[in-house]
């Protein structure tokens, strides 16, 4: 059995949150298990966690190479496991996979939020007198909960998150093997190797998207969120409408545009949002003052704040609610709302100001972990704090959030850069575009579309080593893998880079050096 995702990444924490993953640097099946146990009740709701044994830390961090274990020890592992799962109460099986990491063998035993919460397990569950308990995560540590702690973990029997629910209306045919596979080779899954059109179900099962039934297994919804091509079959309205308003909203409320409805799987309708905000919407200002050499670059609105928000508003919504997510584009802000509101954790005063919105509840754990594992969330409340940091860097004002004390939607107003905001703005059948004072017409100027920044080191790299990969890349500039991938689609689609000779052998073609 492989692991659903990449040794590498999750030795260097870029997969999951540290306070998820424990190293043992031998097997002490004693401790290793009270792990286990508080990972399958999922107290925070975040997923479940790693535990990696052959793997010496310091300060909750890897150290590389890492030791290993002897490949002897592994059979007789395995075995003692078959015992020791059966001493949890309830019946509780983690998952153990055998990788290799610095050319020594390691164990890695994920464990999943379980669905017969909450588990019990014997503090030593190697001696003879059996002493049972629950026991939690609390930060990086595995505890017994006592009091509130204790009876709120009670309370979450059978309470299994929607995404991670089976859904006996999904199929095996419903799931695109083109979008799995893309999934597994961008998160360096070993599952990748596989021919999903013969082992669909094998690779499912491995993922943890199957729910054994009595009949055999249901779907689960998260498969269908993440890996079908029409997932809005199943959850309707799973889709972003985006509206324009040229003179804003409430000065004229008639005069309007709508954006074509933007479905498909999670990953696919944010690109396509982020593609249409940045092609139509982003625009960029450089002023060179008069009493220095350095000009001042910003934007009406800074994208990394776009894109938090965009990803946590599919994220964080309530995928029962028959609602779509809507953005809403007038001269002085964009809005996004979606359904339905923030966690009742989450005080009040701390919405209204705008601040870390940490949540002891996760709507769609298994969603997102998929999201962090191809970097387009970090999760753990950064989403709101690097918004606001992002508008304060751009020199905009920050961020509002409105909700109900029903929490029953989530509505965010992000403010345009007060040099770009105007009365109204004009409207195209190709979108959004700016008003004649800047010359600047959907990002286009003089007929020709400027590159943005990242555009222009991508172009000069490429006419550097034509031959670079864009995990080369990456590595090279300290950008975003994902964030190159974006802005290599855009320099395609404007004919500046062309790819030659296929993904492995090939190489850069720039076109047009602008």
């Amino acid at each position: 059995m492989r692991l659903p995702i990449n040794i590498e990444k999750l030795l260097g924490g870029r997969a999951v949150e540290g306070d998820r993953i424990e190293y043992k640097t031998g097997w002490n099946p004693d401790a290793i298990y009270r792990s286990v146990c508080a990972f399958a009740n999922d107290f925070d709701e975040t997923g479940g966690g790693y535990i990696v044994v052959g793997v010496k830390e310091v300060n909750g961090r890897p150290v590389r190479p890492v030791i290993g274990i002897d490949p002897n020890q592994i059979e007789p592992i395995e075995k003692d496991m078959v015992g020791f799962n059966n001493l949890m109460q309830p019946y509780y099986q983690p998952r153990l996979y055998i990788e290799e990491a610095d050319g020594k063998t390691i164990l890695v035993i994920k464990v999943s939020a379980g669905e017969r919460r909450p588990y019990k397990v014997p503090d030593q569950i190697t001696a003879k007198q059996k002493t049972y308990n629950y026991y939690i995560r609390y930060n990086s540590s595995s505890i017994v909960p006592k009091g509130e702690y204790e009876r709120e973990l009670i309370n979450l029997a059978n309470r299994t998150p929607f995404d991670d629910r089976g859904n006996d209306q999904i199929t095996l045919k419903d799931i695109s093997p083109l979008l799995l596979h893309d999934y597994l080779v961008k998160v360096k899954s070993s599952l990748a190797n596989d021919s999903l059109t013969e082992n669909m179900e094998s690779v499912l099962e491995q993922m943890e998207l199957l729910e054994p039934t009595p009949e055999g297994y249901n779907i689960k919804n998260v498969a269908a969120m993440m890996f079908a091509e029409c997932p809005d079959r199943f959850f309707k309205q799973s889709q972003i409408d985006i509206v324009v308003f040229p003179e804003g909203r409430e000065k004229n409320p008639n005069n309007m545009i709508e954006v074509e409805p933007i479905r498909g799987n999670v990953p696919t309708m944010i690109e396509k949002t982020l593609s249409y905000l940045s092609t139509n919407v982003i625009k960029k200002q450089i002023l060179k003052p008069k009493d220095r050499e350095e000009s001042d670059k910003f934007y009406n609105y800074p994208y990394q704040a776009l894109e938090e928000t965009v990803v946590n508003s599919l994220y964080h919504r309530d995928w029962t609610i028959r609602e779509p997510v809507e953005i809403t584009i007038e001269p002085d802000k964009i809005s996004i709302l979606n359904f339905s509101g923030p966690n009742h954790t989450i005080p009040m005063e701390a919405i209204r100001e705008g601040k870390s919105l940490r949540s002891r509840r996760y709507r769609n754990r298994r969603l997102g972990e998929f999201l962090k594992e191809l970097d387009l969330t970090e999760g753990r409340a950064t989403g709101i704090p690097t918004v606001q940091e992002e508008l304060e860097a751009n020199g905009s004002p920050r961020a509002t959030i409105e909700t109900d004390e029903e929490r029953t939607y989530f509505l965010i107003d992000i403010p345009c850069h007060p040099y770009f905001a105007k009365k109204e703005i004009e409207i195209d059948t190709n979108g959004v575009k700016e008003d004649a004072e800047s010359g600047v017409k959907g990002g286009v100027k003089g007929g020709v579309k400027e590159l943005s920044d990242i555009q222009e080191i991508i172009v000069k790299e490429m006419l550097f080593d034509p031959s670079i990969t864009t995990s080369e890349m990456a590595q090279k500039t300290g950008i975003k893998f994902r964030t190159l991938q974006r802005h290599i689609s855009q320099l395609q689609a404007m004919g500046v880079v062309v790819r030659k000779d296929g993904r492995k052998d090939g190489y850069w073609e720039v076109v047009k050096n602008k």
